[in-house]
């Protein structure tokens, strides 16, 4: 099961989300590739260069749980491939679901 924990809520009030997350730079393409053990496993085509890779991964799960990328930002690890990001907007039980392959 994917290590997404609660976190303190945003300013605003709406529930906040810790992920923990597996990032591999340099890839082919951009893709949310699974769990890998407790962490979510993704691609970016952006080098780990300058936040490039960083902001590459946060524009991609961003995109896959239908948020805006500024609800989405790397909490932990930013020059580390593993990483904790924050996810404004999603309490963990739907940050799971939405992230979870289709048909499970």
């Amino acid at each position: 099961m994917l290590d997404a924990r609660p976190a303190d809520a945003a300013p605003d009030g709406t529930p906040t989300t810790l992920l923990a997350v597996k990032a591999v730079p340099g890839a082919r393409r951009d893709q949310i590739v699974g769990p890998l053990g407790d962490r979510l496993k993704v691609r970016v085509s952006a080098p780990p260069e300058g936040g490039k890779a960083n902001k590459a991964i946060c524009t991609l799960l961003a995109r896959a749980l239908d948020l805006k990328p500024a609800r989405v930002a790397i909490h932990a690890g930013a020059s580390s491939p593993e990483k904790t990001v924050r996810i404004e907007g999603l309490d963990p039980a739907e940050v799971r679901k939405r992230l979870a392959p289709p048909g499970a």
